[in-house]
């Protein structure tokens, strides 16, 4: 049996890393003498020509670096102000140039021309993510015939959403040359086989599979998970290490932990939140909502033009109700480590989860193994994120209708604990059978 190699825009680096996708595919990767190559995510004005080793960690890791050039136009540009945009049901902030998709493709064949050099016939290739969606086609055109899958950790578009973009059916032809095409969702697997059919001229088949001339691949939801007995027991280390102010007896704490994104509706909760102070003069001073959002992608439009919103509703709200003792809103523009989130949202009565459109969200799903079984807090969750399908049980809202919001956001406040444990309960159980190791067998398994 060959190795795993598996493929994403970044590696992890440092001598131990961390992250939702490091323990995904970590122990798959240590337990096949595995390969992890990416870029370092540092920048170099020669084009590297080979792969250098990462020093350190449980398993091989290869790395190199992206010109300016590249770092501008197949990054920042084709993946970023093109396919994000397109993934995420935002077609209207595409910014499509002719060099973004020569950039992307060229960064895609050059690493294809220095993966071709370090795998053996035998070894299984896992692809991750929207930047690399060339690789396997580039690799068939030299002659590759490894099983390689791809896995896309965004939505994946409606097939009128794909047809905004001058090259769909290139996609598709892309998409044809993976065995096995992992997404998060049942609906964002669905929009898959329709866009393979309508738009590249698929031929659909039994049981998830599609023919595009010369190749069948095979379509279907992997929901991707956490190890949700592991973020249980860190939760409740870090819960007793948390600031005494932070849970007070007389202030129930609402809590939001999600990157500053246009895709991840924070504006909208905060005029929700707007909307129930409003309505609820009663919950003055006896509810917060603490907002984490680390900034990302400074410098892009879109991204200054969403902190500019988020932050003049936050002190607009403030303004309105704040007192001398209480700010309705605590707005944090910055990084928390981990094991902060993890003890904070054990102290959280509600977990709003709210993205106008996501592939997961695992925020939903480490909300909820946070929780203390005994009196757990309520997850408000967006229908429109993947998280959704796997959890009914949390309160599922319209993130585009602040009504409804304010009006689950009093539900969730005053819910019963027996209810609230049910629900937990319920939870839980699915996370704990459907973890992070269930998700990379089920999708190895398939891919093997």
């Amino acid at each position: 049996m060959g190795r795993l190699i598996c493929l994403s825009n970044r590696i992890p680096m440092g001598p131990n890393p961390s992250g939702g996708l490091v323990v995904a595919v970590g122990d798959a990767l240590t337990s096949r003498d595995g390969l992890w190559i990416g870029t370092s995510g540092e920048i170099n004005d020669t084009p590297e020509d080979q792969f250098r080793p990462v020093e350190g960690g449980a398993f091989q890791r290869l790395c190199f670096d992206l010109t300016p050039e590249e770092q501008a136009n197949y990054y920042d540009g084709y993946a970023n102000s093109v396919l994000w945009p397109l993934f995420h049901g935002r077609t209207d902030l595409m910014d499509i140039r002719a060099e973004f998709l020569s950039t992307y493709k060229a960064v895609n064949r050059r690493l294809a021309r220095m993966l071709a050099d370090v795998i053996t016939p035998e070894d299984r290739i896992w692809v991750h993510d929207f930047h690399l969606l060339p690789l396997a086609y580039d690799l068939r055109q030299m002659g590759i015939q490894n099983r390689i899958g791809f896995f896309l950790h965004t939505p994946f578009p409606t097939p009128l959403a794909m047809q905004a973009l001058p090259n769909g059916s290139e996609i598709c032809q892309w998409l044809a040359h993976y065995d096995l095409i992992g997404l998060q969702a049942e609906r964002d697997a669905r929009n898959c086989i329709t866009a393979m059919v309508e738009i590249g001229g698929a031929s659909e088949l039994a049981g998830g599979f599609i023919h595009l001339a010369p190749r069948q691949s095979r379509i279907a939801a992997f929901p991707i998970a956490i190890d949700a007995g592991e973020f249980s027991d860190l939760a409740a280390r870090e819960f007793d290490k948390l600031p005494s102010g932070i849970v007070k007896p007389e202030r129930r704490l609402m809590i939001g932990v999600d990157r500053l994104d246009y895709t991840k509706g924070v504006p909208q909760r905060f005029r929700a939140f707007g909307e129930f102070l409003a309505r609820h003069e009663e919950w003055h001073r006896h509810v917060s909502l603490l907002q984490i959002s680390p900034p990302t992608r400074e410098g892009v439009e879109a991204y200054d033009d969403i902190r500019e919103e988020t932050e003049h509703l936050s002190g607009q709200i403030n303004g309105r109700y704040a007192d001398i003792s209480w700010a309705p809103i605590r707005f944090i523009n910055r990084p928390i480590p981990r094991e902060t989130l993890a003890g904070l949202y054990r102290a959280a009565d509600v977990g709003l989860v709210t993205p106008l459109m996501d592939g997961m969200n695992l925020v939903a799903k480490e909300f909820i193994a946070a929780q203390n079984p005994e009196d757990p807090g309520v997850l408000m969750l967006s229908q429109f994120a993947g998280a959704a399908e796997q959890m009914p049980e949390a309160l599922i809202v319209n993130p585009h209708d602040h009504e409804q919001m304010a009006t689950t956001m009093l539900t969730a406040l005053a819910m019963p604990r027996g209810e609230r444990r049910e629900r937990y309960s319920a939870l839980m159980t699915t996370l704990r059978k459907k973890d992070v190791h269930w998700w990379s067998r089920g999708y190895l398994t398939a891919l093997g």
